[in-house]
């Protein structure tokens, strides 16, 4: 298939399994798309490789040439991500940003090397050789929540409303702690160890995290104003629509984070005080409709992509033991960051322990870590890490996305 047709069956599939699962399962829209996905790809499976139904053959491998890294990096993540900031309450985030930053920086790098000591721990008895550093490069990519599946979960659960802002507004930003501790790590592999430089490493998080959010700020500032000045709300989209594509592209040109400049710059344009005064009520009700079915459409086709890969992991039972094991790892380094977190700042991060859970199983990881996880060139351990990265997401999005509610209103 060609890019059109791919493209094609991957909206007519979302229609689909929408469908079915608004008049059947009856689950929120992102899970039910990705256990309808799963269905489809094991279906697909079976008829291309039992049956030898050639379309199914043909589908499977149009699926299998989808660059899934480059696609969400590069292309959907800076629509998603300014979508979902768009329509965060950024009143609530500036009250709670210091808990807020405290969880997204060493929350973050808490977990990524306690994630990596153990896996390196209990793969020696299965005999599954992972070199220590690609441990630490898997705790890196999976300790930070993703905000996408955060978002597409949490943001409609009864959640507290002081800890759902806390758990949506560290996925928003320790993404672009996880990523720049992913690019570390990847450059002392490359490079070796003896060229590892701490102030080289303090620099590059500086230039990443630092120059996202002052050139999303920047951006944001910059379209107020001009949306401001005007009262058309086609070209107002338009505009919005400009800023993500173009600042999205400045930032990979100037090596600062994308996804935080992004995530700026929607909180500041969505914010109730700027937003109020830069854009007419009418203005704001059509901007606010086409980000949501940008979000939902992109969001739709991202998590049936996650789906349909299902059946091309490399399976043994090692690794599925692993993928288990690998589950309870991240819940435990979770769990120890956010309890020693809020013992060290008791003021800053107040919650009981009953919160403290909450936000534990509410850390829900999705594809920006499967994303990483397929962008890794060492063949020796790049299957393996995107398996139990697989089997982790997947738990991550199907069981604590359907059981966060219950476990908050218990």
């Amino acid at each position: 298939m060609d890019i059109f047709q791919t493209i094609t069956f991957l909206v007519v599939l979302c229609a689909i399994l929408g469908y079915i699962n608004i008049r059947f399962l009856k689950l929120p829209h992102i899970i039910g798309l990705l256990v309808l996905s799963i269905v489809t790809s094991i279906s697909l499976w079976v008829s291309a490789h039992w049956y030898q139904v050639n379309v199914s053959l043909n589908i499977l491998n149009a699926i299998n040439q989808i660059d899934f890294s480059k696609v969400l990096l590069k292309v959907m993540l800076c629509f998603l991500l300014f979508a979902g900031s768009f329509h965060t309450n950024a009143t609530a985030i500036k009250k709670e940003i210091k808990s807020i930053s405290i969880l997204a920086l060493f929350g973050t790098l808490i977990s990524t090397f306690l994630v990596g000591s153990l896996l390196f721990f209990v793969i020696k008895p299965l005999g599954i050789n992972i070199p220590l550093i690609y441990c630490f490069l898997f705790g890196s990519l999976i300790s930070p929540t993703d905000p996408i599946a955060v978002l597409g979960i949490i943001s409609k659960s009864r959640i507290q409303e002081r800890i759902k802002t806390n758990i949506i507004g560290e996925s928003l930003f320790n993404d672009g702690v996880g990523i720049v501790i992913f690019i570390s790590i990847s450059e002392v592999i490359e490079q070796g160890v003896d060229s590892y430089s701490f102030s080289k490493t303090i620099m590059l998080f500086m230039q990443e995290a630092v120059g996202g959010i002052l050139l999303g700020a920047l951006l944001g500032y910059l379209a107020y104003r001009l949306l401001k000045s005007i009262d058309n709300y086609e070209v107002e989209i338009i505009m919005t629509l400009a800023l993500v594509m173009g600042g999205y592209l400045i930032a990979d040109r100037l090596h600062v984070s994308g996804p935080l400049a992004m995530v700026v710059a929607g909180l500041i344009i969505g914010g109730d005080n700027l937003r109020t005064r830069a854009m007419s009520d009418s203005t704001f009700v059509y901007m606010d409709k086409f980000w949501e079915l940008i979000d939902l459409g992109l969001n739709s086709i991202l998590f049936v992509l996650i789906g349909l890969r299902f059946t091309m992991l490399d399976f043994t039972w090692d690794l599925f033991l692993l993928g288990l094991l690998s589950i309870g790892l991240v819940l435990l380094a979770r769990m120890v960051s956010v309890k020693s977190l809020a013992l060290i700042f008791k003021k800053q991060l107040a919650a009981n322990h009953k919160e403290q859970f909450v936000l534990v199983w509410g850390g829900l990881r999705g594809g920006l870590s499967l994303a990483m996880a397929l962008s890794i060139s060492s063949l020796e351990v790049r299957e393996p890490i995107i398996f139990i990265t697989y089997c982790t997401v997947l738990f991550s999005i199907i069981i604590q996305g359907l059981t966060i509610g219950k476990i908050a209103n218990s």
